[in-house]
C-alpha cells in the first residue's frame, strides 16, 4: 500500500457521503422549488459526516483491508479522546445551528436568497453542491483526525487544550451574542425600548460578535487537529495540516467578505443612513475583532 493512501481511504468515503447526502436532498427540493429544508439539510450533513467519519477507519479495515474479525466500536473508549472531543463539539454546534435556522425559516416562511435561483434547476442544484463543499471544508479538521486510528494518535497535549479553550471561548461569545440580541428584540417588541439597533453587551465590543465567535470556534477545531495530523506520518503528509487550515480560512472569508458581514453592514447603512447614532456606533465599535473598552 503506497504512503498516505491509508488515511485517504477513510477520508474519501466521508467526503462522498457529504456530497451524496446533499444531492439526495436536492433531488427532492429542486423539483419542488423549495428552500425550506436547505439549512436543516446542511446541519444534518455535518452531523452525519462527523458521526460517520468516526467509523471510517473500522469500515476501511474490515471491508477494504479484509480484517473481518475487527469488532464494531460501540463505546467512546474505542475512540481517541481527541476524536471524541472534536466530533462532540461538531455535533453540538450543528444541532444548535440547525435548530436556530430551521425555526427562523419556519417563522419567516422562506429565504429571500433563493427567490431567483430556485426557479432555475441547475442553479438551485449548484447551491446544494456549494453547501456540500462548505460542509466538506469547514469540518475537514474533524474528518482528518477521525480518519486516523486511535492507536496512531499521540496523547492529548497543550496544543489540544489550547484548541479546546479557543472553541469554548468562540462558542461562548456566539451564544452570548445571539441571546443578547434575542432579548433585545423581545424587549423592543414589548415596548421596553425603541433602539433602532443593538449596541449593548458584547455588541459594544464588536458589530458582529456572533460571527467572530463562529470563526473562533472553527479555529479552535483546527488547532485541536494539528498534533494528530502532523504526527500521522503513514496516513497523511505533514502539509496536510495546511488542508485543515482551510476550515477557519473559509469561514473567515465567507463571513467577513461574502455572505455575512458585508450584507449586514450594507443593510445597516441603508436602514440607518440618517441616524447619527449609527455613524457614532460604527466609528467607536470595531466591525469584527472585538475590542473591550472605548476607542476614544
Amino acid at each position: 500500500m503506497s504512503t498516505y493512501t491509508v488515511g485517504l481511504k477513510a477520508l474519501f468515503p466521508t467526503l462522498g457521503l457529504i456530497y451524496g447526502f446533499q444531492a439526495a436532498c436536492a433531488a427532492i427540493a429542486v423539483p419542488l422549488k423549495t428552500e425550506k429544508y436547505y439549512d436543516l439539510c446542511g446541519s444534518l450533513g455535518f452531523i452525519s459526516a462527523a458521526g460517520a467519519s468516526l467509523y471510517m477507519p473500522w469500515i476501511r479495515a474490515r471491508y477494504i483491508d479484509g480484517f473481518k474479525n475487527i469488532a464494531l466500536p460501540t463505546t467512546l473508549s474505542a475512540f481517541h479522546p481527541r476524536q471524541a472531543i472534536m466530533t462532540g463539539l461538531t455535533l453540538f454546534w450543528a444541532m444548535r445551528l440547525g435548530s436556530f435556522l430551521f425555526q427562523r425559516i419556519k417563522k419567516s416562511g422562506g429565504d429571500s436568497r433563493f427567490d431567483e435561483i430556485k426557479q432555475s434547476p441547475p442553479k438551485f442544484f449548484g447551491a446544494w453542491m456549494m453547501q456540500a463543499t462548505w460542509i466538506a471544508i469547514t469540518a475537514l479538521p474533524v474528518y482528518l483526525v477521525n480518519s486516523i486510528p486511535k492507536a496512531s494518535q499521540p496523547p492529548l497535549g497543550a496544543r489540544d487544550y489550547l484548541g479546546l479553550a479557543i472553541w469554548i471561548a468562540g462558542m461562548g461569545l456566539e451564544v452570548t451574542a445571539d441571546r443578547q440580541k434575542s432579548q433585545w428584540r423581545q424587549d423592543r417588541e414589548a415596548g421596553k425600548h425603541k433602539e433602532p439597533f443593538i449596541s449593548s453587551g458584547v455588541w459594544s465590543w464588536s458589530r458582529h460578535p456572533n460571527y467572530f465567535g463562529e470563526v473562533s470556534l472553527w479555529t479552535g477545531q483546527f488547532v485541536l487537529s494539528t498534533t494528530a495530523i502532523a504526527s500521522a506520518g503513514t496516513f497523511y503528509p505533514t502539509w496536510a495540516v495546511g488542508l485543515a487550515a482551510l476550515s477557519p480560512l473559509l469561514e473567515y472569508g465567507l463571513i467577513r467578505f461574502i455572505s455575512g458581514v458585508p450584507m449586514l453592514e450594507k443593510s445597516g447603512d441603508k436602514k440607518h443612513k440618517d441616524n447619527p447614532q449609527w455613524k457614532k456606533y460604527k466609528d467607536e465599535v470595531p466591525c469584527f475583532v472585538p475590542f473591550i473598552g472605548s476607542k476614544n
